[in-house]
């Protein structure tokens, strides 16, 4: 017998709260409720959760952000989709920096909420699975930089790169369509499985991420070789 998905409720609205458990508890989830971000952390104290369905806009002193930064802290493999009905650029991009799984406006369709939660527990669960080998040697090098995929480690002229897991994954992606132009709205998506509505929300998102990665990467930041902007169009990656 499968053992119940362990899932965590968290939102200021008792009926919200009631609605979401009555749906998860139709799929077999195993669900606790918390109604305020301080009743979350006392609860992620002890308990792990394979799933926690958050709301940013939480009453009180503890909001959204700071329970999520608390399970990622506390419990970094549990899958997080977060829920809010005043969704903003800026909230998402903070959500998204802290590793959730899914991000989505209410009031919400219960087919998207299904597929948000099956996604991120399948992406979850196959993170710990064994990978197979690679078909080709996983050592890649490219003026200057060169990139073992098995160990997930970069060196740039010389020197070790510490890359984050989306870092290291947007390098890769650029590398790997080097012979093209990459748009910003497929880079977003291959960062953050997080579906921008425009291309300016796309460019928001993943210029974090490029500042970042060139100032790891590029002898020159303000001059980049490797990390090259195509104006009006996305990113490529130069030898």
């Amino acid at each position: 017998m499968r053992t119940p998905v362990a899932t965590l409720v968290v939102d200021d609205d008792e009926g919200v709260r009631q609605f979401l458990a009555g749906v998860l508890r139709e799929a077999a989830y195993a669900v606790d409720l918390a109604g305020d971000g301080q009743e979350a952390l006392s609860l992620l104290r002890d308990a792990r959760y394979d799933l926690i369905v958050l709301d940013l806009n939480l009453g009180g002193r503890v909001d959204g952000l700071r329970v999520l930064e608390a399970i990622r802290w506390r419990w970094p493999d549990t899958a997080v989709i977060i829920l809010t009905g005043h969704g903003s650029l800026e909230s998402a991009v903070a959500a998204i920096r802290e590793g959730v799984d899914a991000y989505l406006l209410k009031p919400i369709e219960l087919d998207d909420l299904r597929h948000a939660i099956d996604d991120a527990l399948i992406r979850r669960r196959s993170a710990h699975l064994p990978c197979p080998p690679p078909p080709t040697s996983p050592v890649e090098v490219s003026s200057g930089i060169s990139v073992d995929r098995r160990k997930h480690a970069v060196i740039a002229y010389g020197r070790p790169v510490d890359l984050t897991p989306r870092e290291f994954g947007l390098l890769l992606h650029l590398m790997d369509n080097a012979d093209r132009v990459v748009s910003t709205k497929e880079l977003a998506h291959v960062l953050t499985n997080y579906e921008p509505d425009s291309i300016f929300e796309a460019r928001d998102l993943v210029k974090w991420y490029i500042h970042h990665l060139r100032k790891k990467l590029e002898p020159e930041p303000s001059k980049p070789r490797h990390i090259i902007n195509v104006r009006g169009v996305g990113y490529r990656y130069g030898e």
